[in-house]
């Protein structure tokens, strides 16, 4: 049986990424009396979608209740899945990250599960992707219908990284995620199946129950046994992808999700092809290390620097001395 060890508590992400909000709590008048002021500014919604307006005037009855800091964008993102009745409620957050945060969502949608997870990316001045860069590489950029971009004027504005092209390269981050989801699932490998994706978030199988979400490997206990046939099946994943012409690319136990004795791979937006970046074996490499890493103090290796080369060859990768840059260790520099 696999035990969770116990979480630890962490602080307030949205209050920590907004402390303004602590300090204008209270006006001047108030700060001086110790009294708070109850007189708040009715937000303007002049300008907002029709769609955003909608779910703004339900979302008092969802049984989350965001933030005002973190209900704006999280409503922009989920507006359109709402008035196409894919969310019917948003009942909590299941985690919060740097890059995106996860909420279990009641669908309506006819042939939808009833409980899915939404994958809200954060705006990008939250996020820190310093090293997203070696992942694009080679890659083609892809409009929010998933369709290679070939306009000149955006190609442009994605090379000088304008704030149009920051836009479209947050665009693309996104549309390679669902696109590598929908690839890998219906080819067998054990990761979500992508039900629907927006610009700013894609639906998805939801892998846990209603009170808790599916906890990662790095938060459970395994016996001998359980690490053996857990990272049996990992291997079987790292060889799946490989065989459908896609690497993980930051493979870690963060993001093996583990729930009922199976697994769920998680985070693809970085995923890549394995011809077409000059350091796919590397990130392929790295990734097979760092799952060995973790099991063999359970006494089970998957040979990482033996096995890694054979399947490169299995399937007739290219091979390059490029490939031996170093590379960092993670995609956010956790």
């Amino acid at each position: 049986m696999v035990k969770k060890l116990e979480p630890t508590l962490l602080d307030d992400e949205m209050d920590n990424l907004n402390p303004s909000k602590k300090r204008n709590r209270y006006d001047k008048t108030s700060a001086q009396t110790g009294t708070r002021n109850t007189k708040t500014k009715k937000k303007s919604t002049q300008g907002l979608e029709p769609d955003t307006l909608l779910i703004m005037e339900a979302q008092k009855k969802f049984s989350y209740q965001a933030s005002r800091f973190e209900a704006g964008w999280l409503m922009e993102s989920l507006a359109e899945f709402y008035q196409n009745h894919w969310i019917e409620d948003i009942h909590h957050m299941v985690k919060g990250g740097k890059e995106a945060s996860v909420y279990l969502c009641q669908s309506q949608a006819q042939g939808s599960p009833t409980w899915i997870a939404a994958k809200v990316y954060r705006p990008r001045r939250f996020r820190n992707l310093r090293n997203d860069g070696i992942y694009r590489e080679g890659r083609d950029n892809l409009d929010e219908n998933g369709n290679t971009i070939i306009n000149a004027g955006m190609l442009v504005a994605m090379r000088k990284k304008t704030s149009y092209g920051l836009h479209l390269l947050h665009q693309s981050w996104i549309k390679h995620e669902f696109n590598t989801l929908k690839l890998l699932h219906a080819n067998g490998c054990d990761v979500p199946q992508a039900l629907a994706s927006g610009p700013n978030c894609i639906l998805m199988d939801y892998i846990g129950d209603i009170d808790r979400g599916a906890p990662t490997l790095h938060e459970v206990s395994l016996t001998r046994v359980e690490a053996k046939e857990i990272g049996q099946r990992v291997l079987f994943n790292i060889e799946c992808m490989l065989e459908h012409q896609r690497i993980h690319g930051d493979l870690s136990p963060y993001n093996v999700l583990i729930w009922e004795n199976k697994i769920t791979l998680i985070d693809f937006p970085q995923a890549l092809h394995p011809n077409q970046n000059p350091q796919a074996y590397a990130l392929f490499l790295r990734d097979m290390v760092k799952m060995d890493q973790y099991f063999k103090p359970f006494g089970f290796t998957m040979e990482s620097e033996r096995i890694a080369p054979l399947l490169w060859n299995k399937y007739r990768y290219l091979q390059s001395e490029d490939f031996l840059y170093d590379l960092p260790d993670q995609l956010d520099g956790e």
